[in-house]
């Protein structure tokens, strides 16, 4: 027979218990891209990236669209991505939330082939792995890619992209390497012309498409680009954070 004691003791125990849980499915989300229009730069530590120096860099700026503090990003016959390293723990706080919004989709653009990669809107997740987790023909393919474009090539990445012909949920390789995995959340221009919300579980895209345990996020980034097809595109970018997968994505 249990005393009294013990089963008071066995009471506050579950209810620790409980409230550690309750604590942990209730991870405080955390902000990466939260902008104030007050200030005319781009804040630290967003920077613009480019991993093709010959051609010429997307253009962002701050600006107010809708009522909507955002990046706004002009490309035109451009590439550059504005990306910022992040600290994630992805175990806590896997889904990553934000807004976006197109003019349009690229009519040229088809992931499918090098010539055709250009999208009028992406959002990038990259990651760094350990070193046994990576064969050695693929570290000495990552190796010749840094030297030949620039040393920000991740170990992997995940790149949700705003398409103009694949159906969305479309899961691919990208057409230049199988270490960046492309999903098509939107596509074509059913929805341009207004912000539309995203939600993603990235832990469960990266375990899935790339086939093993999760890596750390080293940095996320955001843009529009139009240099393989010559195209010009305009998109917006605003309220980008991470939250636990049970609580709801913010909005300002």
């Amino acid at each position: 027979m249990v005393s009294p004691g013990v089963r008071r003791a066995l009471r506050t125990g579950y209810g620790l218990l409980a409230l550690l849980l309750l604590s942990l499915s209730h991870a405080e989300p955390v902000w990466i891209g939260r902008f104030d229009v007050a200030d005319t730069a781009i804040p630290l530590p967003w920077e613009v990236r480019s991993i093709n120096r010959r051609v010429p860099p997307t253009q962002y700026q701050l600006r107010l669209w809708d009522d909507v503090p955002a990046v706004e990003a002009l490309a035109d016959r451009s590439m550059a991505m504005l990306a910022r390293p992040v600290s994630i723990n992805l175990a806590q706080t896997p889904v990553l939330c934000w807004r976006w919004r197109v003019d349009a989709p690229i009519a040229a653009a088809d992931l499918r082939r090098k010539s055709g990669d250009d999208y009028a809107a992406r959002m990038y997740v990259a990651f760094r792995l350990p070193a046994g987790a990576l064969s050695t023909l693929t570290r000495l393919k990552l190796g010749v890619a840094r030297r030949m474009f620039d040393n920000d090539v991740p170990d992997a990445a995940l790149n949700y992209v705003w398409d103009n012909r694949q159906p969305v949920g479309t899961e691919q390789p990208s057409s230049y390497t199988d270490r960046v995995q492309m999903l098509v959340l939107r596509s074509g221009a059913q929805h341009s012309g207004g912000w539309r919300s995203e939600r993603r579980n990235v832990l469960d895209d990266f375990t899935r498409l790339f086939k093993q345990a999760a890596a750390e996020v080293d940095f996320v980034a955001f843009g529009s680009d139009g240099d393989n097809t010559g195209s010009k595109a305009h998109a917006g970018f605003a309220d980008l954070h991470f939250v636990a997968a049970g609580e709801p994505c913010l909005q300002l």
